[in-house]
């Protein structure tokens, strides 16, 4: 079955501990005349053999070899070049990434290029590679068909990360009326953060799919117009639950700075409250501590006189806030 690699190299690259360990190489498949090669970050010397290979642009090669490019699909006479990117979380900074899945898509091939490993794409590679029967019933209906189902499932793959900062937003609602409004600032940042970035990486690709789904048709040997019409409503549904959650953590950024400003209010009154309190007990001790004569000064009987006037302008003024409702 011509289900082995096809391109083969001998490239190796060095591992942090030292030791040497081979490149992922480009894999690829073949069956009812169509070909589906795929490979994760291309060193030049790989692109460069692929470009030779299937004709592309010199342009092109650029892209592909470049850092970052815009979401986009440049269409040739022999085959379409597309650009996409895809929200994957990088444990290196801890935060929401785009990577970029570039695509050749001819009458007759496949090319899938993604700057990092994007799961779904390697998953349905391997199970097209070990079910010959899947691989048939795919590659019979022409590389627009197999070119949904990749799309398909990268766009699946996307809803659980969506579930994910939906999760998160509503722990963070349960976790401010728990008394810990001061704690979650910080959940509120990173779950915005992940909000903005993953609005950063759809919003250019809607229109992009919009212009792919009328691309396509020409490497289309069925109607399948509706299939990629679905892409697109995928986009748009995760473009919707974005809009939700941006004005939900906006919503929850508020609430959470009015609730810590209540508890500031409360500290501030009660605190305000102690002081007027104290303010007259401490004018009566100040007056009857001067070093001057009154009735009954040095006596046991003028001192409780003045403690008993102390407790009840306490007493009073306690009532009196009570009454008001300021404690």
């Amino acid at each position: 079955m011509p289900s082995l690699p096809r391109i083969k190299r001998t490239q190796r690259q060095r591992s942090p501990e030292g030791a040497a360990r081979p490149r992922p190489q480009a894999a690829e498949l073949e069956a009812a005349g169509l070909t589906w090669v795929h490979l994760d970050a291309p060193v030049a010397e790989e692109a460069a053999d692929l470009a030779q290979r299937f004709g592309w642009h010199p342009l092109d090669l650029e892209d592909v070899l470049s850092k970052r490019q815009r979401p986009k699909v440049d269409d040739y006479p022999e085959y379409l070049f597309i650009v996409l990117h895809f929200p994957v979380f990088d444990k290196t900074i801890q935060r929401l990434n785009a990577a970029e899945l570039d695509v050749f898509l001819g009458p007759d091939f496949l090319i899938t290029i993604s700057n990092v490993e994007l799961l779904p794409v390697t998953r349905l590679f391997g199970r097209c590679r070990d079910d010959e029967t899947l691989r048939d019933e795919l590659f019979t209906k022409g590389s627009g068909r197999l070119l949904y189902e990749v799309l398909d499932d990268l766009f699946d793959y996307c809803f659980p990360i969506l579930d994910k900062i939906g999760h998160k937003l509503d722990s963070i609602e349960d976790e401010m009326f728990e008394g810990h409004a001061e704690d979650v600032v910080r959940d509120i940042s990173n779950v915005k953060q992940e909000i903005i970035s993953y609005r950063k990486i759809i919003k250019p690709e809607r229109a992009t799919l919009r212009l792919l789904e009328r691309h396509t048709e020409r490497f289309l040997p069925e109607a399948l117009e509706l299939y990629f019409d679905d892409i697109v409503d995928a986009a748009e549904r995760i473009w919707d639950l974005l809009d939700n959650y941006k004005e939900v953590v906006e919503a929850l950024e508020s609430t959470n700075e009015s609730v810590i400003q209540h508890r500031q209010n409360d500290v501030l009154r009660l605190l305000t409250v102690f002081s007027v309190i104290v303010l007259p007990l401490t004018f009566i001790s100040g007056i009857f501590g001067m070093n001057v004569d009154f009735p009954g000064f040095g006596t046991a009987a003028a001192f409780w006189a003045i403690a008993g006037v102390m407790v009840g302008v306490l007493v009073a003024m306690v009532a009196f806030f009570r009454i008001k409702r300021w404690l």
